[in-house]
């Protein structure tokens, strides 16, 4: 049978979120973050569906209607949810055969470091109450959360062995059988392991989509640190010296683009915040691009734009998400074409 993970700027039929509320670690931040998701919702709705799990629908389709979103293309759907990272806890497509199918893989708080009981059942309880229509859904008995692979849509993926291999994931499994895992649900033919990378701050273990994106025309987005007083310095040069030394499944290097590094960002306590602009996320016609009021946010949007010639780039000031160490895409899961249809 022929399995395919598409890759992320493939067509959509939508984008999947998990709404702010006070019983999330969200619930000193609210007032500066819910905006944040409502330019996002607001923004994906003017090209594709947005799908919203909350605990209440009603304030958050006031607030939507007062940005300008679509009504027409917002569905909420009132859940629990312990907190709002849906690219962790939402469902990873597939095509077999052509045809999509949602894989709903475990995910335990970034291995067992938060509550995620709600979360974990978010996939099967949409699935419960039809949302997913006819698309087919498949619960997998495999730790794996959605900022931690990346696919080019054609059998390569790109992950981390500090987060795959995290001894609190899936403990009972080894490297290569993990790698076996990756080829069997994914249809990972060729898989990229990289040893080095990590933000301060991350809670993730270094997930892939906040060090390094795959993207068209065999090109990788990555951060890059040229300070060499900043703690990350050596490890970011000692992973761009692994993605230089990648190949393509044509045996060809990949097309490196580094982006800007921003300045540091601290919380209230002096703790360094995970500031990346790896963490965009493509939609239909366009990247949505974190931005952290730094001076390297314009440098980050051209590079970031010229890995993706033809679609808008939109930044999003997503300082606040930060707060809680992630950024865009961790609050976000694409749905690729079909899965809503």
């Amino acid at each position: 049978m022929e399995i395919r993970f598409p890759a992320e700027w493939e067509e959509q039929d939508g984008v999947l979120l998990a709404w702010p509320h006070a019983n999330t670690d969200w619930a000193p931040l609210l007032a500066a973050v819910e905006p944040v998701f409502v330019r996002i919702a607001t923004e994906v709705s003017r090209r594709e569906q947005v799908l919203i799990i909350a605990p209440a629908a009603a304030p958050v389709r006031s607030a939507l209607e007062k940005s300008g979103a679509d009504a027409s293309r917002v569905m909420i759907v009132e859940l629990p949810t312990n907190d709002t990272w849906a690219r962790d806890f939402g469902p990873l497509t597939i095509y077999e055969e052509g045809r999509p199918v949602l894989l709903d893989f475990g995910f335990n708080g970034w291995g067992l470091k938060f509550a995620s009981d709600q979360d974990n059942q978010a996939t099967r309880r949409l699935a419960r109450l039809g949302v997913w229509g006819t698309t087919p859904y498949r619960s997998v008995g495999l730790v794996l959360e959605g900022g931690s692979v990346e696919s080019d849509g054609q059998g390569t993926l790109l992950t981390t062995t500090a987060c795959l291999l995290g001894p609190n994931r899936n403990p009972h499994l080894e490297r290569q059988a993990i790698a076996h895992e990756l080829s069997l649900r994914l249809g990972g033919e060729h898989l990229l392991w990289l040893e080095n990378g990590y933000l301060a701050g991350d809670d993730t273990d270094s997930h892939i989509d906040t060090l390094a994106r795959l993207c068209p025309d065999d090109a990788i987005l990555h951060v890059a640190c040229t300070d060499p007083t900043d703690e990350h310095f050596s490890v970011l040069q000692r992973m761009a010296e692994e993605l230089r030394a990648f190949r393509t499944r044509a045996g060809l290097p990949y097309r490196l683009l580094a982006l800007p590094w921003p300045q540091a960002k601290f919380d209230e306590a002096g703790g360094r915040l995970p500031a990346t602009y790896a963490n965009y996320l493509v939609i239909n016609g366009a990247v949505l691009v974190p931005t952290y009021n730094d001076p390297a946010d314009d440098h980050a949007l051209a590079v970031i734009g010229a890995a993706f010639p033809g679609r808008e780039v939109i930044g999003i000031d997503c300082t606040p998400l930060i707060f809680q160490h992630g950024s865009l895409h961790c609050v976000t899961m694409q749905l690729p074409k079909g899965v809503l249809a």
